[in-house]
């Protein structure tokens, strides 16, 4: 996130200045927009989380302590309204053996196969997989963004890379 503005603009939207709001939504949304897109993966849905968060943080705006980062608020919301998005989106299925016999696993290839395990994820341990084993992004960046301790993230990429191991089993593809 860009460096923070001033602390009058922040105070100034707290008090509901919709002039600092702009200003705030006009600095931050090209990097709500970049990590919005890190989760969700799909431009439009991350267009749709943006102004989502920025609307939560707008009615929000009362709890926001302007002493503290709004890149980092802003990301906690956007990461939230993320994990909303993806709830909505239907799972695919785990795969039955019926499932298997039209499509054996064989036949699947590993980025596919890959992508739908993923998919399968509950949204919660979706959203950590996804910052900690493709975005890379340290534990303490999504740890702050979830707002939950550094721990309950390393043990939901612990959970996430099992079910995903499973899966990839599951699919016949091998995970060395």
């Amino acid at each position: 996130m860009p460096d923070e503005l001033d602390r009058d603009v922040l105070d100034r939207f707290v008090r509901g200045d919709q002039d600092a709001f702009e200003r705030l939504f006009r600095h931050f949304e090209t990097d709500v927009h970049r990590w919005a897109l890190r989760l969700v993966r799909d431009a439009g849905a991350a267009e749709d989380v943006v102004v989502e968060a920025f609307w939560r943080a707008y009615r929000g705006r009362a709890r926001f302590d302007a002493s503290r980062s709004f890149g980092a608020w802003m990301r906690r919301i956007a990461t939230n309204v993320a994990r909303d998005h993806l709830k909505k989106l239907p799972r695919p299925a785990a795969a039955t053996a019926v499932d298997q016999i039209r499509a054996p696993a064989r036949d699947l290839d590993r980025d596919r196969a890959v992508s739908l395990a993923f998919r399968r994820l509950p949204p919660k341990l979706q959203v950590v997989a996804t910052l900690a084993l493709i975005e890379n992004a340290p534990y303490a960046e999504i740890a702050d963004a979830l707002d939950v301790p550094v721990g309950t993230v390393k043990s939901r990429v612990f959970r996430a890379v099992r079910a995903l191991r499973k899966e990839l089993a599951r699919l016949g593809i091998d995970h060395d």
